[in-house]
């Protein structure tokens, strides 16, 4: 390995992650995947190390599953232990009901996922950051973390904690010189909704109706600006919206 810089990037096999780890291999990174479907990771790898010529390790978990966490991480292979820059972007929405009709299996997906899983990798991939004296953390959070809507109850929930994750991790760190930064997304496509309904991809289609939406390289795009500042300078906090999306829940659909 060469002094190249390492990229962990969690829920990397579609989406914003996936869109995260292109980007960060036109930008010279080595890259470590994360997801549980290891089928796409391997073809993502393949690209990516074909057209950008960088190195891929894969390291296929479960973000929810503690020890799974840990042996991953731990059993990383020295050249690969030096993490510059480590996107927390697993994350999902399950379910869209009214609180006292909430589904409590989705809830502990939505806690287990969103939050705890955060907190496992990240617990696991701080000490490296600090033994080598290196890190930035890209936390992606969503406008759920700045508002609540309607139904919304136990994932904006999720996402306010990663807020304060961010915000006590920023302080928790500082004395590490280690960054954090959280990026909230407004309405992004990609297949966020279809997970939110259970595979119900019309039902999914109806949320991007009537407006542009997001893509996932437009928040790939904000990540490498806030990863590429000087060292001095730290992007704490970037809320993304399209164009047509003013709150959590009020789109301009034509």
């Amino acid at each position: 390995m060469s002094q190249q810089k390492i990229a962990f990037i969690t829920g990397a096999s579609a989406g914003i992650g996936e869109a995260t780890a292109v980007k960060l291999a036109q930008e010279g990174y080595h890259l470590i995947l994360n997801a549980r479907r290891a089928d796409r990771l391997h073809i993502l790898k393949t690209e990516l190390e074909d057209s950008f010529g960088i190195k891929v390790f894969l390291s296929i978990f479960d973000v929810r599953n503690r020890d799974e966490v840990s042996t991953a991480i731990s059993s990383l292979p020295d050249e690969w232990k030096k993490i510059n820059v480590l996107v927390n972007n697993a994350g999902l929405a399950s379910g869209l009901a009214s609180i006292e009709e909430g589904n409590i299996d989705d809830w502990d997906v939505m806690i287990d996922t969103n939050i705890k899983g955060l907190l496992y990798v990240s617990r696991n991939i701080i000490p490296l950051m600090i033994q080598y004296q290196t890190g930035q953390i890209i936390n992606i959070g969503s406008i759920a973390a700045k508002e609540t809507y309607a139904n919304g109850n136990v994932y904006c929930a999720t996402k306010h904690a990663v807020d304060a994750l961010n915000k006590s991790m920023r302080i928790d760190l500082l004395k590490h010189d280690i960054k954090v930064t959280g990026i909230h997304p407004g309405a992004v496509e990609t297949e966020f909704s279809i997970v939110r309904f259970k595979g119900d991809v019309e039902r999914a289609k109806k949320v991007y109706e009537g407006f542009e939406n997001l893509v996932a390289a437009d928040i790939a795009e904000a990540i490498w600006f806030a990863v590429s500042r000087p060292k001095h300078v730290n992007i704490n906090d970037l809320i993304i919206m399209p164009m047509a999306q003013a709150q959590a829940g009020i789109i301009q659909r034509k």
